[in-house]
């Protein structure tokens, strides 16, 4: 336990020192050059206008959270099984590559509008939108881990007389949960981004994309930087939800694959 906490210490006392460095400097750099509020307000001016808003501001955040949750499942479940499929299917995946490349180049903005088009301005065009940013590198990076087994592993599994489906579950998977969760966790904060960007074309008036655009517009820029906070947190914590689920499945597919 004494290991651990050292370890966990040593690994986010860095980042929490840095961390008071840079709000430091803020609030020191906006006294000495006179910065407007308008521009960068002062980190505690922010604080209160958190601390004021505590609950407007989490409830904002956690309707926001949701679609976030909802698309992150949607687009992660949607890429895993394309994945899959293409994975069985060599031919198919190469002919659906450079589509796929084509769409995942598409401006999450330009797409948005047609999006509440098509699902209305509530709660699901913001969940497809989260689904679509989190759809296509959860796809691309699994395929490729399924795809990219050494040949000696393949070699001893059909020395083994294994089917296609035990290569799959010894082989093709524990060695694709590398490339999963890192598009996971890059997929994490594509949903909170996809959510938010989203509510700005037109949403709840208890979203977080709303709250932060209408204090912009109001000039309560403390506000806003206030809400902003509450998406990085929310999106640090998705992050870090995630980072947990990696290591409790690394530990246990390499001993489900030696088996």
């Amino acid at each position: 336990m004494k290991g651990l906490g050292a370890r966990a210490l040593k690994e986010w006392l860095p980042p929490a020192a840095l961390f008071v460095v840079a709000v430091v400097g803020w609030q020191q750099a906006v006294n000495v050059f006179d910065i407007q509020r308008f521009l960068l307000p002062r980190p505690t001016a922010i604080f209160a206008s958190w601390h004021e808003q505590w609950g407007e501001l989490w409830s904002a955040g956690w309707y926001t959270f949701q679609e976030a949750l909802w698309g992150f499942a949607v687009g992660c479940g949607a890429g895993i099984a394309v994945a899959l499929v293409l994975a069985r299917w060599r031919p198919l995946g190469t002919a659906l590559m450079p589509y796929a490349i084509a769409a995942n180049a598409v401006p999450i903005i330009a797409f948005a509008p047609i999006a509440n088009a098509w699902f209305g301005i509530d709660q699901g065009s913001k969940i497809a939108i989260a689904a679509v940013l989190c759809f296509f590198p959860v796809m691309i990076n699994v395929l490729r881990g399924l795809t990219s087994v050494h040949p000696s592993s393949l070699e001893l599994m059909r020395s083994y007389a294994a089917g296609n489906f035990a290569v799959f579950r010894k082989v093709r998977v524990p060695n694709s949960l590398p490339y999963l969760f890192s598009s996971l966790k890059v997929a994490s904060v594509l949903a909170m981004i996809g959510a938010i960007v989203g509510e700005y074309f037109g949403g709840a008036l208890t979203s977080l994309g709303i709250q932060i655009k209408s204090a912009a517009a109001l000039f309560n820029f403390e506000t806003a930087w206030a809400a902003i906070i509450v998406a990085c947190i929310l999106g640090i914590a998705f992050y870090l939800a995630v980072s947990l689920a990696e290591k409790l499945a690394m530990r246990i597919y390499p001993a489900r694959g030696a088996q």
